[in-house]
């Protein structure tokens, strides 16, 4: 089955276009919505306990102190430490993702790096075969799209360390620039630059 090479005159002329910084504002929101955002800490006023004054105000030649439960004692809250009631969430809107994409494949088409077959399956099933299919295209690491993954070549691309299998509406910008090089379904790539 012979794989295409997809030259930027293949795509559409719009996809030259495309200013950059649509890809940078979707990557910096894709990746701000991976935090897990559970780094936590309590304030004094959160910390059980302190509510009696933990000396006389005067009298006892020490520095005043209202709650044991002030950040200068132990056991006590902390002071500026992270909340997670934080949102990282970012919009970005559907045409700007759209954009995105589009400039992405644009610069792996520049590169010689977008990569287009009528047909990805390894029936097999075997990791070796998906192996030999990776290397067979010659890439550092490659993001294989499917218009719909089957079982076989799902288990075939497992446990392939430079390869990472994904179905057409997985396909995103971050996804498009994290790898190298891709190779795409004819049918899953039509539809792309149909919809350009």
């Amino acid at each position: 089955m012979e794989t295409t090479v997809i030259k930027t005159t293949d795509l559409p002329a719009s996809f030259l276009e495309i200013n950059p910084h649509n890809v940078y504002l979707y990557c910096k929101a894709y990746m701000s919505g991976l935090r897990a955002n559970t780094a936590h800490t309590k304030n004094r006023s959160a910390v059980s306990g302190g509510g009696k004054k933990p000396w006389a105000q005067k009298g006892g030649g020490r520095a005043r102190a209202g709650s044991t439960r002030s950040p200068i004692f132990v056991g006590g809250g902390v002071a500026f430490g992270p909340s997670n009631n934080k949102n990282y969430n970012q919009k970005v809107n559907k045409k700007q993702k759209k954009l995105a994409l589009n400039h992405a494949l644009a610069e792996l088409a520049k590169n010689d790096a977008l990569l287009v077959r009528d047909n990805i399956s390894i029936e097999s099933g075997k990791t070796k075969d998906a192996v030999a299919f990776v290397s067979g295209l010659n890439k550092r690491d490659v993001l294989v799209i499917k218009e719909i993954i089957d079982d076989k070549t799902f288990l075939a691309f497992r446990n392939v360390q430079n390869a990472y299998l994904i179905e057409a509406n997985e396909l995103n910008a971050y996804l498009a620039t994290a790898y190298h090089s891709i190779v795409i379904e004819k049918a899953v790539f039509d539809k792309l630059t149909k919809e350009a």
